[in-house]
């Protein structure tokens, strides 16, 4: 089925033999009329190949005419691409833009001799692909010209809704996980619940709809989501759920970790796509989870019942097919544009019998849904039905709905689908580097010369995710993709033998292999892989697909190998694999587009024969820490696209000429020289097709060289979405250079991202106004700055960051009346209409926004004006600030530390009256105080109904908080630290009782509170407190009966130890920490017989020197205790106690 891949190729040929380049060389180098036959025998060929993709299931001379074909076109285009490459090297020549080692590292730089030499190869190629092209009238091959097989037209523009209906017709199955997570009638402290499914059903869909439920995440402590495939290894599975790379650690100290990261905590693990079949791998993994609190459970996503059974503590979920119903309305969603149902019933019939066809699978009414929104008769609707009908195979019904949605596929985009069957299943694929391969292969075309090709192929793309072939993975805001396994079991069965995920023994690797991914990581004994791998020399792909940041470890003479094997290398991927440097040899690879040599932090240099890659599009250097320069012909490479350098701490300048390589568009980072010798700033001038991310680093040295003003033209490049400014100064002291240099470094109105760092100047330059386009706005250590430009009337801002301002005094210099007119102020929304985050951060002078106001209008908080949107603040010691516009709506977090509480006060002063009904601080989640001087308690008034964290710390002046106790009926965490002045009874008359208001609160933390004698007695009636940490309260005598406690820290509360632990009420509790006792002689009588204990932490208790009876540790299963005791009973335990865990701290 590799013809998409040959179409491709053979489109790419079409396109290179009609362009000017070839047509001049071509008439110059007298193969012109050689040329144009050859483009005619290709185009006559491709004509051929959809009728022949179609005839070689059953007719194996037509599949035999396709091997010789894919042969001879992979060896014409290695021709066309040795020919343009001469064509830019002899055009450099022309223009002297080419070093010496340019000139005479292809051919003969005799024209003659290579006319001659060129002609006679060409007219041989031809003459090959003629007599292959001649074979076809044997088989009768239909010929189609354009895409005859696909009908496009114009969708919605939007088209979000398939994220969101893949929970369709799945509510009933999401109560009932929950319902099993939730279910306390266990024997098992971790329980086990298998979700079983065919393949496409939904399954991993329904786990991540139950994982993110806002009741499942507030029930579990912990959550963790690992995915685990084909592959059932303890080691990498424990390195997923403990976030280590891949190979760094031992696997004791691996589980070690795991155990001490789920130690008694209730978690939930989800284990997606299991295949294991083995039980005792189940079981060695499974005594390792064991440690968890009593409720953990382990969600298991499989195909296999078998799987289930092994696992399983309670009944497998048997998930099934969506209702009818259900299943219409999904298909709907995707069939259909707006209004067509209505419009036409006979569609609506059709559509019904296919989708009953789907058997309920989500993943088959989906891909089938997309096929027909493309097609608008009914003839064509009828086509698909009975195309469906005809191919049904029994036991597996769904691929052949998944292959009509690939055979429906524009000729273009087959190519680049099956080309993705190089990344693993579950393999979370980057959008731009799957974009760029694919524009290596030559599998992205276009006619519009003022289109680049990464738009289009990112076209492409959208296409392919659209028609559900790809889905978005979004994991700290980082947003990849992956294709549903039985999706990438299609991309594999097109791809056929052109791609190949090898294995490690390279048994499945042969000649035919044209694109080979390596999902493993590379050690010595890879030689004897390489050794078969070297069989396919006409590999055009080698990948390295197994992490992002660790490959292995590749030899030199490997690295050799590989190179001087694999002369038709497009794309080469070295990365992470602990290469010191890369060989001379990589100058031979003339066809090289793609190289990633990131994360390989010991290379110093690149060599010098990197510069003869003429065809380079992309060089990924990431975090090559230990890169201190490039090449100095750097500037030959003129089809440089993307040269990815951040993370090269150690590169010290950029090459001179860098300016003369104007196809770039990715330079994350320029780095700014003081040689003259060297690449000065003004290489970025005629740079316009920059995009994305440009730091400019070291501004200083410009002021080092006394340089004159210098055209950088930021101004001209408009794709350019993030400009960050940095100047490392010596000195503090103000400086005039700064600011005509920042003035001259004006960006496109689109940027969209600014940060500005160690500027010095004392006033910034006024175009930061001009930024209509705007969205985050950071500047840190400009110390000498006085004030900003008017910035309240940006309408896309939605984040200001002022990080370490010594001088500034006021945000603005302006009058407050002329930037915020009176009928501006209160209600309005043109006063940053959309700010959304504001953090202010080490400016010790600041007093307020404006340091100007008329008479007629003074900064009184009934007239200063509001941000409507603002969600997250946060000031930072700004001990001056006495005022500021006011924030009505807040939701997000509210972080003041080392600040007047005033600004706060004015926003609350407000709200009773003309701003809303409700209290600014309502919806708030998050609050945390620190080190506020005028705070003295927390009002009623603040109304912190939402709250869910707070966090007090370094309020010498707070005495309670009995005001807002009532109202935080939502939160979950509270922490109060070093408030001597604190007491939980202060305006109480009911031994706190009023705490029993608080019904969510999971976590309770008093430290450094000297007047704290007892806890409030209200907490008694809160079921949802599991873990309380007492540090450094010396009065505090007894604990009230917590009954639902799990967990209890007890730190330097001498002298009341032995009342403290009076534990025998705590029926729940299964952790116990001791600390700070140093007067702690023998184990309190108190704590002998616990009724739940399971681990028990005695730590910095020099003088204890006994432990509990035997009866006590034979309950226990962890058992950390200071250094004299492990030394002293770790004898005994191991002998009388080998199930007990002890270790010393």
């Amino acid at each position: 089925m590799a013809e998409a891949i040959l179409f491709g190729l053979a489109q790419k040929m079409i396109e290179n033999l009609g362009s000017q380049t070839f047509q001049e060389f071509g008439s110059l180098w007298g193969v012109e009329g050689e040329l144009e036959k050859l483009k005619d025998t290709v185009s006559t060929i491709q004509a051929v190949l959809q009728d022949a993709a179609e005839q070689q299931s059953h007719n194996h001379q037509v599949k035999h005419w396709l091997e010789k074909l894919n042969d001879a076109v992979y060896d014409a285009d290695d021709l066309l691409s040795e020919f343009s490459t001469e064509a830019t090297r002899r055009s450099m020549v022309s223009k002297n833009k080419v070093a010496k080692e340019v000139r005479t590292c292809f051919s003969c730089s005799n024209p003659l001799a290579f006319r001659y030499k060129m002609s006679r190869k060409i007219k041989a190629m031809r003459q090959k692909l003629n007599a292959v092209a001649e074979n076809r009238k044997n088989f009768h091959l239909k010929e189609f010209h354009g895409e005859t097989n696909v009908v496009r037209r114009k969708r919605d523009p939007t088209h979000s809704f398939v994220r969101e209906e893949k929970v369709i017709g799945r509510e009933d199955d999401r109560k009932a996980i929950i319902g099993l997570l939730f279910d306390s009638n266990v024997e098992e402290n971790v329980s086990v619940i298998p979700i079983v499914g065919i393949g496409g059903l939904g399954k991993t869909t329904l786990a991540q709809y139950v994982y993110n439920d806002e009741k499942v995440q507030n029930y579990f402590e912990l959550k963790m989501w690992v995915c685990i495939s084909d592959v059932f290894e303890l080691k990498i599975i424990i390195e997923k759920i403990t976030g280590n790379a891949p190979g760094n650690l031992e696997m004791d100290e691996l589980q070690r970790q795991l155990r001490q990261k789920i130690d008694q905590k209730k978690y939930l693990l989800v284990l997606d796509d299991v295949w294991n079949e083995d039980r005792g791998k189940w079981l060695n993994l499974i005594d390792i989870l064991m440690g968890g609190s009593k409720g953990s459970k382990i969600i298991i996503t499989t195909r296999s019942r078998l799987v289930a059974r092994i696992t399983n503590t309670v009944s497998p979920y048997i998930l099934k097919g969506l209702s009818e119903d259900r299943s219409w309305f999904l298909f709907e969603q995707v069939a259909f544009s707006k209004g067509q149902v209505t419009n036409n019933p006979t569609l609506v019939t059709i559509g019904r019998e296919i989708v009953k066809i789907c058997q309920g699978v989500p993943l088959a009414i989906m891909s089938i849904g997309h096929v027909l929104y493309c097609k608008e008769t009914e003839s064509e609707w009828l086509l698909v039905k009975n195309n469906l009908l005809a191919n049904l195979i029994e036991g597996n019904e769904i691929f052949p709905i998944l292959k009509l949605s690939y055979d429906n596929l524009p000729s273009h985009l087959k190519s680049c689908f099956a080309y993705c069957s190089l990344f693993p299943k579950d393999y979370e694929m980057d959008k731009e580097t799957v974009i760029q391969l694919w524009i290596a292969q030559g599998f992205v075309q276009s006619s519009n010369r003022n289109q680049q090709l990464e738009d289009v192929g990112d076209e492409y793309f959208k296409d392919l995710l659209w028609r559900s072939f790809f889905e978005e993975i979004n994991e700290y805001g980082d947003l990849k993709y992956k294709m549903h396994d039985l999706i990438h079991d299609l991309a594999e069965a097109v791809a056929g033998e052109e791609c190949k995920l090898v294995s490690f023994d390279g048994k499945d690797i042969n000649e035919k292999n044209r694109h080979v991914s390596c999902p493993f990581y590379i050690n010595p004994s890879f030689t004897e892989t390489l050794s078969l791998l070297v069989k396919a020399i006409k590999v055009r792909t080698f990948l390295l697909t197994c992490s992002r940041r660790y490959s292995g470890a590749l030899e030199e003479s490997m690295l050799n190998t590989i190179i001087l094997s694999f002369k038709s290398l497009c794309a080469l991927d070295l990365h992470a694999l602990k290469i010191t440097s890369i060989p001379n040899s990589i100058g031979k690879l003339i066809h090289l587009k793609y190289l990633d040599v990131s994360f390989n932090k010991d290379i110093e240099t690149l060599p010098d024969s990197i510069t003869t890659l003429l065809n380079l599009q992309v060089l990924k250097l990431y975090d090559c820490k230990g890169l201190k320069e490039l090449p100095k012909n750097f500037r030959n490479l003129v089809n440089l696209k993307h040269l990815y350098n951040h993370g090269c701490d150690n590169l010290s300048h950029m090459p001179c000429g860098l300016g003369q390589m104007t196809s770039l568009q990715t330079l994350p980072i320029f780095i700014v020289s003081t040689s003259s010798d060297i690449g000065g700033l003004g290489e970025l001038k005629d740079l316009k097709n920059l995009r994305g991310t440009l730091e400019i680093s070291h501004l200083e040295r410009l002021e080092e060289t006394n340089s004159e003003s210098i055209v950088v033209n930021l101004r001209e490049k408009q794709h350019l979405e993030k400009l960050i400014l940095k100047w490392y100064h010596q000195d503090q002291v103000g400086n005039n250079e700064d600011v005509k240099l920042l003035e001259d470094l004006q960006p496109h109105e689109n940027l969209k991202y600014l940060e500005v760092y160690q500027y010095k100047g004392v006033k910034f330059s006024s175009w930061i106004s001009s930024l209509i386009n705007l969205v985050d706005l950071s500047i840190e250590s400009c110390k000498r700055c006085r004030y900003l430009p008017p910035l309240s009337h940006l309408p896309s801002l939605k984040s200001l960051s002022l990080d370490t301002m010594n001088d500034l005094e006021y945000i603005s210099d302006k009058d407050m009346s002329k930037e915020v007119p009176a009928s501006s102020t209160t209600l309005s929304t043109t006063f940053f209409p959309s700010l959304k985050s504001l953090t202010i951060i080490a400016c010790p002078n600041l007093k307020g926004w404006w340091g100007r106001t008329d008479h007629q209008q003074d900064q009184s908080h009934n007239s200063l004006p509001l941000f409507p949107l603002l969600s997250s603040l946060w000031i930072s010691n700004c001990p001056e600030m006495t005022s500021m516009p006011l924030f009505p709506n807040l939701e997000e977090s509210l972080y003041l530390e080392n600040v007047s509480l005033k600004p706060l006060q004015e926003t609350m002063s407000v709200s009773s009256s003309s701003l809303s009904s409700s209290s600014p601080l309502s919806k708030l989640n998050e609050m945390q105080l620190d080190s506020i001087e005028d705070i003295e308690s927390l009002p009623a008034e603040w109304a912190l109904h939402s709250l869910k964290q707070l966090y007090i710390q370094n309020c010498p002046r707070l005495t309670s908080m009995s005001g807002a106790v009532r109202n935080l009926t939502s939160l979950c965490s509270l922490s109060i630290v070093n408030c001597e002045e604190f007491d939980p009874f202060r305006d109480m008359h009911d031994d706190g009782m009023e705490w029993r208001c608080l019904i969510c609160l999971r976590d309770l933390r008093f430290e450094g509170i000297p007047k704290l004698k007892s806890l409030p007695v209200g907490l008694q009636c809160i079921s949802t407190l599991k873990e309380l940490i007492i540090s450094n309260c010396p009065n505090l005598m007894t604990l009230p009966e917590l009954t639902s406690l799990e967990s209890l820290w007890i730190q330097g509360c001498e002298p009341n130890l032995t009342s403290l632990l009076e534990i025998s009420c705590l029926t729940s509790l299964r952790w116990l920490a001791i600390s700070d006792f140093p007067n702690l002689i023998t184990f309190p009588e108190s704590i002998r017989n616990p009724i739940s204990l399971e681990s028990l932490t005695i730590w910095r208790c020099p003088n204890l020197t006994t432990l509990p009876d035997d009866g006590f540790l034979k309950s226990l299963r962890k058992l950390h205790i200071c250094p004299q005791l492990a030394e002293k009973y770790k004898n005994k335990i191991e002998k009388d106690f080998p199930n007990l865990e002890i270790r010393g701290l």
